[in-house]
C-alpha cells in the first residue's frame, strides 16, 4: 500500500487534486480509497454521490469515504475511557464518566481524534488497496495531526520510565512486606503482569507503525498552492513544518493558474524553489470544467505521484 496527502492553505483546491488523483490512478487499474479529513468535506460533492464515515464504492476499484471528525472524537473518548477502566479496574468506586463527559472538549481531542482514524485506517485497509489519497484539513490542523505520533510516542517513552519506577518500588515494598498491598488492590510487580505497562508498550507499537510508515518510503506528502502571496506564505510554513517532521515531499502542484496571472505565477515559483529546491511544481489551469465532477481532470496528474512513491 502506497499513500499521499494533498496538504495546503484552505481553499487551493486540495479536495478537486485528490479526487482526480485518486480517479487516475484507478483507471491505472489500481484498488483506491480516496478519503477525507477535510472538516469541509467536499469529497463527495466532487463525486457527486452522499458520503459516509465508511467507505462506499463509486466505480471499479475506486472507493470514497469522509471521516467524520465529531463522530472519530467521541469514539476516541469512548475507547478511552474504556482503557482507564480496564487498566485501573479498582477505581470503578469513583465516578470517572463525569470527568470523561467533559474530555470531548479539550483542546486536542480533534487532533488526536484525526490521528487515531488514520491509525486504524492504515492498519485495517492496508491490505485492501494499492493506494489509500488522503484530503487534509487547512495547514494548521494537517501539521498538528502528522506531529501527534513522535509528539505521542515521547509521551509513552516518559510514562514507561515512570512506570517502571513504581514498579520497582513496589518490588521493593513487597519484599519488605512479604505481602501484596491492601486487599482488593492486586500490586503487579513484575513488566509482564502489569496491565498498565502493557497498555503502554501496546499504545507505543501502534503509534511507532504509525510513525514510520509517515516517513517511510511508501508514503508521500503533496502541496496545493495558488499563485498569491497569502498561499506562497502558508506553503512555505507547510514545507518547513514538513523538514522538522522528516516527512516526504517532492512536488507541488500550481493550482487555478491563468493566463493574466503569468507574472506572479513565476514569481510565486521562484520563491518556493529558493528556499525548496528540491520541490517539483506543475501547474494546474484554471478551468470552469473543474467546478463540478473535479475528479475528471483532464490534466495528468499522477505521472509525479507514482514516479514519487
Amino acid at each position: 500500500m502506497k499513500t499521499v496527502f494533498f496538504t495546503g492553505k484552505g481553499g487551493v483546491g486540495k479536495s478537486t487534486l485528490s479526487a482526480a488523483a485518486a480517479w487516475q490512478i484507478a483507471q491505472k487499474g489500481y484498488r483506491v480509497l480516496a478519503v477525507s479529513f477535510d472538516p469541509a468535506h467536499n469529497l463527495g460533492d466532487i463525486f457527486e454521490t452522499k458520503l459516509t464515515h465508511r467507505k462506499k464504492r463509486f466505480k471499479d476499484g475506486l472507493y470514497l469515504q469522509e471521516v467524520d471528525l465529531e463522530k472519530a472524537a467521541s469514539e476516541y473518548v469512548k475507547a478511552s475511557m474504556n482503557l482507564m477502566k480496564e487498566v485501573y479496574g479498582y477505581l470503578q468506586s469513583f465516578n470517572m464518566d463525569s470527568y470523561f463527559s467533559i474530555l470531548k472538549y479539550s483542546p486536542g481531542i480533534d487532533e488526536y481524534a484525526a490521528l487515531t482514524a488514520l491509525e486504524k485506517i492504515l492498519a485495517k485497509e492496508g491490505t485492501n488497496f494499492d493506494y489509500i489519497i488522503f484530503d487534509t484539513p487547512p495547514t494548521g490542523l494537517t501539521l498538528h495531526i502528522f506531529a501527534l505520533p513522535g509528539v505521542t510516542l515521547a509521551w509513552l517513552d516518559r510514562l514507561i520510565k515512570l512506570r517502571k519506577e513504581i514498579l520497582a518500588k513496589r518490588f521493593t515494598i513487597h519484599n519488605i512486606q512479604g505481602k501484596y498491598a491492601p486487599e482488593g488492590v492486586l500490586l503487579s510487580y513484575k513488566e509482564t503482569d502489569d496491565n498498565v505497562i502493557k497498555k503502554l508498550y501496546e499504545l507505543r507499537a501502534r503509534y511507532s507503525r504509525v510513525q514510520e510508515f509517515l516517513q517511510g518510503k511508501d508514503n508521500q506528502v503533496v502541496l496545493v498552492f495558488n499563485p498569491d502571496v497569502l498561499s506562497l506564505k502558508e506553503s512555505q510554513r507547510l514545507l518547513f513544518g514538513l523538514e522538522d517532521l522528516k516527512l516526504p515531499f517532492s512536488i507541488g502542484f500550481n493550482n487555478k493558474v491563468t493566463g493574466m496571472s503569468a507574472e506572479t505565477v513565476k514569481n510565486i515559483e521562484n520563491e518556493l524553489r529558493k528556499k525548496f529546491p528540491s520541490l517539483k511544481i506543475q501547474r494546474i489551469l484554471y478551468s470552469d470544467n473543474n467546478l463540478t465532477a473535479g475528479y475528471k481532470l483532464e490534466e495528468d496528474i499522477i505521472s509525479p505521484l507514482l514516479k514519487g512513491v
